[in-house]
Formats: structure tokens, sequence, C-alpha cells
């Protein structure tokens, strides 16, 4: 097939580039994770202007195919994960589901005071100190969720074990069953500090997910606030 694009035709010519890097994708001429060719190589490949490669690229984009990544260029994306928050599945548990491996970077794990949220949803007092865990979580060594944790101070063990594994299997391990959960799903735009932790740009659509987990006796375990890529997940409510 000549890469040429027709320029008789009465379709737009950025939409038959869509569709003809739509085709060799799913053919896999450029496979997931790779990165495909620059603008000025589309241009000369397909020979149009520039204005309809960014045309072209900017929807793929918006579809999901295709990812950019600052200073490195445009990639086809790996698809989604998706995640089910009405069961209480770990983060380990997803990727396991679907044949990747999650890993955890420990960012911080300290003795703070309990804040307003903590009072209302940990029903602990305002005198109190709870346990914050700040973790980066990776899927096949990528970065996906940058999340904070928040538990009272009954489980400051959680301060002493090792946090780069499932908080959820080392909390089992304790007698703690993780058994329902309240959750809030919003978007927001990743700031600069939030943008590098997850190698995206700022600016970039950000699922934060707010949970407060209970345990098998109903009791608060922990909240939660996650902020998941948009580009790697799904959230299943």
């Amino acid at each position: 097939m000549s890469a040429k694009i027709e320029r008789n035709s009465a379709n737009p010519l950025y939409k038959q580039l869509v569709a003809r890097i739509r085709a060799e994708i799913e053919n896999g001429v450029y496979e997931i994770d790779s990165r495909i060719p620059s603008e000025q190589e589309l241009c000369e490949k397909y020979e149009v202007s520039r204005i309809t490669v960014r045309k072209a690229l900017e929807e793929l984009s918006e579809e999901g195919l295709l990812v950019r990544r600052q200073g490195k260029g445009t990639f086809v994306s790996v698809p989604s994960m998706e995640i089910d928050v009405k069961p209480i599945t770990s983060f380990h548990d997803a990727c396991r589901l679907v044949g990747r491996v999650a890993s955890s970077k420990v960012l911080g794990a300290r003795s703070v005071k309990a804040t307003k949220e903590d009072v209302i949803e940990l029903k602990v007092s305002s005198e109190s100190r709870v346990v914050e865990i700040d973790r980066l979580r990776y899927a096949d060594n990528e970065p996906v969720i940058l999340e904070r944790n928040h538990f009272s101070f009954v489980y400051s063990y959680l301060l002493e074990s090792d946090l780069r594994g499932s908080l959820y299997s080392l909390l089992r391990s304790y007698g703690i069953e993780p058994s329902k959960a309240s959750h809030d799903v919003s978007l927001i735009s990743a700031d600069e500090n939030k943008a590098s932790l997850l190698g995206i740009e700022v600016g970039s659509p950000l699922l934060f997910l707010h949970e407060v987990i209970y345990d098998q006796k109903g009791r608060p375990l922990h909240i939660s606030h996650q902020y998941i890529r948009g580009d790697k997940f799904t959230l299943k409510l």
C-alpha cells in the first residue's frame, strides 16, 4: 500500500492520516509502547504538512492510541488497566490480573498530627497522631499512581514494616481484613510535583480517588488519596 495520502479524496487529509496510523498500530507496524516516527518523518513519509500531522496525532492521542512524552516523542499507548473499586482490591492484585508486575517506592512514612479529615473519617481525636504513608506505585516499572494513606496510630507498627509490597497483605498477617470502602472520584490536573513523580506533563489529567476503607468489624481502617494516571487506568464504579 502506498503511503501517499489521496489528495483528491473528499476525506480530509488528517482523517486519512489518522486511519493510516491507526491501521499500522493495529497491524503491529508500531508496537505497544514503541516510539512512532517524528512529525518531520511523518510529513516526509505521507507527503503532508506539519499541521496535518499534528492534527492527526492530536486526534489519535485523544482516542488514547498515542501518548506524547515530553522530550522523548510520541509513543503507542499501553492499554489502560481497569480498577474495580467496588470490591476491595489491592494494586498488586489489579496488576496481576492483567499480567503486569506491581512494585512500590516508599516516599515517606511518618507520624503526623491528625487532620480534620482524619478526625471525621478515622474517628480519632483532634489531639491524636496518625500514620502517614506516601508511596509511588509502578506497573512494569512505570509510575502510574501516587498515593497517600492515613492510618490511626493503632497501626503504628506499619512504620517499622517493609511498605514496598501490598499493605493489605501485610495487614492480613496481623488479622486485619479490609472489608468495605466508600469512594469519591474526581478529575484533576497534575501539578509540577505530581507530574515530575509520575513522569507526565504538567496539566495532564489525573483521576483523584478518595477512599475510606473499613475493616471486617466495620471500623475505619485508613484513608487513601490516590492520584492515578488517566492514560493508564480506568475506574469501574
